[in-house]
């Protein structure tokens, strides 16, 4: 079994949020940002919903075709995009590849854009 997409998790994200009060540098903005434009398409949304839905928290390319009513191709460019980002990871068993959400990325991601007051009180609850 071959894991396949952790971009994320080898890419360094911001330690400061956008939204704490001091300038981003501008490195780590772009990182975020190319980050957040895989979240930005209603398709890679929908993507991700279905494959953290699943019952096995997995999801292969033919089970996600019919769903979104898009051709094969397409949902795999989605979920190259979401993969290469570091959201998705991909194992490939056999002929097919089965894609998983990273959790790790997406609090990540979260945590981000939680401005920090939110951010401590959460975390105390």
């Amino acid at each position: 079994m071959a894991y396949v997409g952790t971009a994320l998790a080898g890419t360094t994200m911001p330690q400061i949020s956008p939204l704490a009060g001091e300038p981003i540098k501008r490195a780590d903005a772009e990182r975020l940002a190319g980050v957040l434009k895989a979240f930005a398409d209603p398709a890679r949304l929908r993507l991700l919903s279905l494959i953290q839905s699943a019952p096995e928290g997995e999801a292969c390319v033919c089970d996600l075709t019919a769903p979104l009513g898009l051709s094969q191709p397409t949902v795999s460019h989605h979920l190259r995009i979401l993969t290469e980002a570091g959201l998705l990871e991909r194992e490939k068993r056999g002929v097919w590849a089965y894609y998983r959400l990273v959790p790790s990325a997406i609090a990540t991601i979260a945590d981000l854009l939680t401005p920090p007051r939110k951010r401590s009180a959460r975390r105390t609850r």
